[in-house]
């Protein structure tokens, strides 16, 4: 336990072992903003669920609203949480192991906050339960529900022994015998994380790869599975790393702390350069063949689908040129050579990229006209929406900043000279 003497008080501050924290107070200061967002969107919620759904612009047409774009954004984002297991239990990358815990922590903050909003999404959710109890067994949703609630499952094991490693909490020698149990399972757990993010990934993708309804997403199968199945699951993995490494600066920044080592960095950039070029490659290829075989097969031209303003096809060129080839080649090649700053900056525009490709699957599909008669669509969300998703935001800063100052996220702090 820390104690620093000022103006002849003590600050007795529970913090990690090892490692240095700025005051409770201003702590507590920096955390203002986001819990009055926090109750901002408490209250949104709330006339969401007293109300119902009427207190959205969702319809008919927009049962996919803000929402889910958002929760799929959030989910593909937290890959990293997986992805940053699988390589250090499985593939034996120790380099990772600095980021390991962190990603841990985003992995439960981004899932626990998706399944928060679907919560609000459903309406009802003292009937949630449903979904389980009464599955519909030709639903990629239902295997998405399965896969999801299991992972949030096997990330909230993963996290608690990372509680238990706090120092006031091994003082407890039940606890101290439970994180040593956990932590003998973990390769385990991040092999089981593996497998059902890997599918809950792809199921996402593949729901709407299936939706004839809807030719701009619709794609022909690989085997069973929609073109759109893989192209999630690799996107979702080469977004994983880049966003590990723009939350890893930013907490670096706000703390004033050398967290990692810049090898750490080059990793990660290595790592999700790599995989977004091989995503940017399958994306031009599935692009091309939507637009050449898929469309005309249909009796539509493809190129209409970027005739309806702001869906133009600078869309599509940002999505695979702007925020896909150009971040991943300077986080690929650039990884020894480039400063921390263009790394992260880069790590910036591919998470752009695998939001912008959330959105195009869900907002843009929705708003194109499908059959001759209909008109198209413009989307607007309502505050209630906008604040529920703010929430999860706050919650996910909230979270974040307790588990960087009372736990010990990242092992390299305390080799680490101060800037």
């Amino acid at each position: 336990m820390d104690r620093n003497r000022n103006n002849g008080t003590k600050d007795i501050r529970l913090v990690a072992r090892g490692v240095n924290r700025m005051p409770f107070g201003k702590f507590l200061y920096l955390l203002v903003p986001w819990l009055i967002i926090l109750a901002i969107g408490m209250y949104a919620i709330f006339l969401c669920l007293a109300k119902g759904l009427n207190q959205t612009n969702m319809d008919n047409r927009f049962a996919f609203g803000v929402w889910i774009f958002l929760d799929l954004s959030i989910i593909a984002l937290g890959a990293g949480a997986f992805f940053t297991g699988f390589l250090v239990y499985i593939l034996k990358r120790e380099e990772l192991r600095a980021v390991l815990n962190s990603a841990v922590v985003i992995g439960f903050i981004c899932y626990s906050g998706a399944i928060l909003v679907l919560m609000v999404d459903v309406g009802q959710p003292l009937r949630a339960w449903f979904t389980f109890w009464h599955p519909n067994i030709h639903s990629m949703l239902t295997e998405v529900t399965f896969c999801i609630t299991c992972y949030l499952v096997v990330l909230s094991v993963e996290y608690a022994p990372i509680v238990l490693r706090n120092k006031k909490l091994k003082e407890v020698p039940a606890f101290l015998a439970m994180q040593y149990e956990l932590h003998r399972i973990m390769p385990v757990l991040a092999g089981v994380g593996t497998f059902l993010s890997f599918f809950h990934q792809g199921s996402l993708g593949g729901l709407f790869g299936v939706l004839q309804g809807h030719p701009f997403a619709f794609r022909e199968g690989l085997a069973i599975w929609p073109t759109t199945f893989f192209l999630f699951i690799i996107s979702a993995a080469a977004a994983g790393p880049s966003f590990i490494l723009l939350t890893t600066w930013i907490a670096s920044r706000v703390s004033r702390k050398r967290l990692v080592s810049d090898n750490v960095f080059a990793l990660l950039a290595r790592i999700s350069g790599s995989l977004l070029v091989v995503y940017v490659m399958l994306k031009s290829i599935d692009t091309l063949t939507w637009l050449n075989r898929t469309v005309p097969s249909l009796g539509l031209s493809g190129i209409g689908f970027f005739l309806w303003a702001p869906f133009n096809i600078w869309i599509l060129f940002a999505e695979i040129i702007v925020f896909g080839l150009v971040p991943s080649l300077f986080l690929l090649f650039g990884s020894g050579r480039l400063r921390t700053g263009w790394l992260v900056a880069s790590s910036v525009m591919v998470c752009c990229g695998i939001v912008l490709n959330r959105f195009v699957m869900t907002i843009q599909t929705l708003s194109l006209p499908t059959m001759s008669f209909d008109r198209f669509m413009i989307y607007t969300p309502s505050w209630q929406e906008i604040a529920a998703f703010l929430f999860v935001v706050a919650y996910g800063v909230i979270i974040y900043s307790l588990s960087f100052r009372y736990l010990r996220l990242f092992p390299q702090e305390i080799e680490m000279k101060v800037n």
